[in-house]
């Protein structure tokens, strides 16, 4: 019973809809029934370093479970994060936040990106890996961010 309630906890947590925009997809495998299989590229801002935008590129799974939502995404990622503007930190950062999550299987399986601070080398560091209730995978992917002035228009 205590099993249960902490899954129904966990599940309330997870959000139900990516915080993240679709730039663009391309298939990898026709599917006759349901979606193909895809490859798409997502973008999402940082909610605590205005100024820098991440772009993902993630595998997702077609089909009849894929368009249902039931199916399990792989674990392999790609990131690449960009200052697009002045950045500015809103709040205190901390090594390893959670700037993205978002689930890629039914229940037991999420991607997420954290950030780390370089404070010795003035950068951020952006981390993707998937992970599972039981088991993670250790396939990730890292981007990095030197802190710069940006110009101004004049």
């Amino acid at each position: 019973m205590g099993l249960a309630k902490g899954m129904i906890g966990l599940l309330l947590l997870m959000p139900l809809v990516a915080a993240a925009e679709e730039i663009g997809r391309v298939s990898t495998v026709f599917k006759f029934v349901g979606p193909n299989d895809r490859i798409v590229v997502e973008a999402f801002d940082d909610p605590k370093v205005e100024g820098v935008t991440c772009y993902l590129s993630r595998a997702k799974t077609g089909g009849v479970k894929g368009g249902l939502g039931l199916a399990e995404d792989r674990a392999e990622a790609s990131i690449a994060c960009r200052q697009v503007g002045p950045i500015r930190f809103s709040g205190e950062l901390k090594d390893g936040d959670e700037v993205f999550k978002e689930r890629t299987s039914l229940v037991f399986k999420t991607m997420q990106v954290v950030r780390f601070l370089d404070k010795k080398r003035n950068t951020l560091v952006y981390l993707v890996y998937s992970d599972r209730l039981i088991e993670g995978s250790p396939q990730n992917a890292v981007t990095a961010i030197p802190i710069l002035p940006w110009p101004q228009n004049q």
